[in-house]
């Protein structure tokens, strides 16, 4: 509430250095006091939030009658900084994977995750009949039921068959409609104890980073896009429905590039 009332102050102060009140103002006055707070080099997440206190007052002026209308009504507040997503390097990848005494269900999600940049709830949906060990692809439903076909590496699908193999020695479920992976009464299992699991070997295989099971899906688009795939195919197999999403690895990547460009580009140095 204090951060509130010091925005609006702020704005106040500013229309009255140009004589001008909230009364008198338009959304020109709007958009010559967020070019003003542009100059002032603040953070977005700052600039955001006394855009929104304006609007919120400016609304709160309409609904008193001191305003017929808004002049805020149209107007879009300032584009939110996207996160760079955390990631996992290809040497915490392989001390994760070498962590010891590892059951092979542990194992093949973590595999999976990685092989095929998939979400936990994508994952934990699975059936064995999702999963073409011919085609090297794994079928999965996304967000609204959408599906999608995936690539599967044969280091995933290894594990995979390995896991299944000692499903059936111990007799458990492994026909091709049964869940993919199994909880301790033979249920599918839950995306709840499938995070606390994993995080279980997050810890010890030493991961100093604050990570979860997305941060795989995050670590699988990076390294594929470091290793050359174009961000197109990188949006398939994540399953985005818009390619700005995607586009946000492309920022972890600037560094591949620049040493790819200094190697390939004759007059880079």
């Amino acid at each position: 509430m204090r951060a509130y009332s010091a925005d609006i102050t702020d704005y106040a102060l500013f229309l009255a250095n140009y004589g001008s009140t909230f009364k008198s103002s338009d959304k020109y006055s709007v958009r010559d006091y967020m070019a003003f707070l542009a100059k002032k080099n603040l953070e977005k997440s700052t600039g955001n939030r006394k855009f929104a206190a304006m609007r919120t007052f400016y609304k709160f002026l309409v609904l008193n009658s001191i305003l017929e209308k808004s002049p805020m009504e149209n107007m879009r507040g300032p584009k939110k900084d996207k996160k760079v997503p955390e990631f996992l390097t290809e040497q915490e990848m392989s001390a994760l994977f070498n962590t010891p005494e590892m059951k092979l269900r542990d194992r093949a999600m973590l595999e999976i995750l990685y092989s095929c940049g998939l979400r936990i709830e994508e994952l934990m949906g699975l059936n064995l009949k999702n999963i073409d060990f011919f085609a090297n692809t794994v079928t999965v439903f996304g967000k609204g039921g959408k599906e999608r076909i995936v690539p599967a590496g044969d280091n995933a699908l290894k594990v995979m068959h390995d896991y299944i193999n000692e499903r059936r020695a111990e007799g458990l479920p492994y026909d091709i409609n049964s869940p993919a992976f199994l909880s301790m009464r033979a249920k599918r299992l839950e995306q709840r104890t499938a995070r606390r699991t994993l995080h279980k070997w997050f810890e010890s295989a030493g991961l100093a980073k604050k990570i979860s099971p997305h941060t795989l899906r995050h670590t699988f688009a990076t390294h594929i896009l470091d290793r050359g795939c174009d961000l197109r195919s990188v949006q398939e197999m994540l399953g985005h429905k818009n390619l700005s999403t995607t586009q946000i690895y492309t920022h972890v990547t600037i560094e591949s590039l620049k040493k790819v460009y200094e190697k390939a580009h004759p007059r880079s140095k």
